[in-house]
């Protein structure tokens, strides 16, 4: 099953290693390190391939991540995959924020394979983001996908960049939710989910 007309910003792009590498060298000279010395002469290299990892989410796509995982069920009560662990960066800084996110829909013929839900986080999440648009990119397209009653998604997440610079406020934490369908329309629907993640969260830690 195709989903050519679905819109996920993944551009496929190939991380230059190379050029990664030159920059971080030039970083580390730039701040008055020597790139030469001990500790630091694998550090480009290691920069270069950890990006590999972190901003993968670019190479990712959803007709792979599906991989025909979409089942006609007769069900529709809300189906709910809550504190999913991210981790992202934040394209203001290119610092870390991490958290979790809580993912809801309501069928209307279609449900998604369990494991899907917390890959197609992964995909957005692996990308220099903000919070706001990353949370709304994936009730997009979950609604696009499934073409439910109603899709929810909130995001908790923890920003370094304002623990370890700026406001420095480390207790700090972001929610953002988007909300679509059902869950727009209907407050008890909406009560419904809030209250459902609300229950028995432990708080985010680092």
């Amino acid at each position: 099953m195709e989903f050519d007309d679905m819109k996920d910003d993944a551009n496929g792009a190939d991380i230059d290693d190379a050029v990664i590498q030159d920059a971080v060298t030039n970083i580390l000279n730039a701040v008055g390190e020597d790139p030469q010395r001990e500790g630091l002469q694998l550090t480009p290299r290691r920069v270069a391939r950890m990006y590999h990892e972190l901003l993968g989410g670019y190479a990712m796509d959803s007709n792979a991540i599906v991989n025909g995982a979409l089942f006609e069920v007769q069900y529709d009560e809300m189906v709910l995959v809550r504190d999913i662990e991210f981790f992202s960066l934040c394209e203001h800084h290119m610092l870390p924020f991490m958290g979790r996110a809580h993912v809801a829909y309501i069928p209307d013929g279609k449900v998604l394979g369990l494991s899907k839900i917390p890959r197609i986080v992964d995909m957005y999440a692996r990308r220099l983001q903000v919070q706001e648009r990353m949370t709304r990119q994936i009730a997009d397209l979950l609604r696009d996908l499934l073409k439910p009653q109603g899709v929810a998604v909130v995001v908790e997440a923890m920003h370094l960049c304002s623990m370890m610079r700026g406001v420095k406020k480390h207790d700090a934490r972001m929610t953002t939710s988007a909300m679509h369908g059902a869950f727009r329309a209907n407050l008890a629907t909406r009560q419904e989910f809030l209250a459902n993640i609300s229950r028995g969260s432990s708080p985010l830690q680092i």
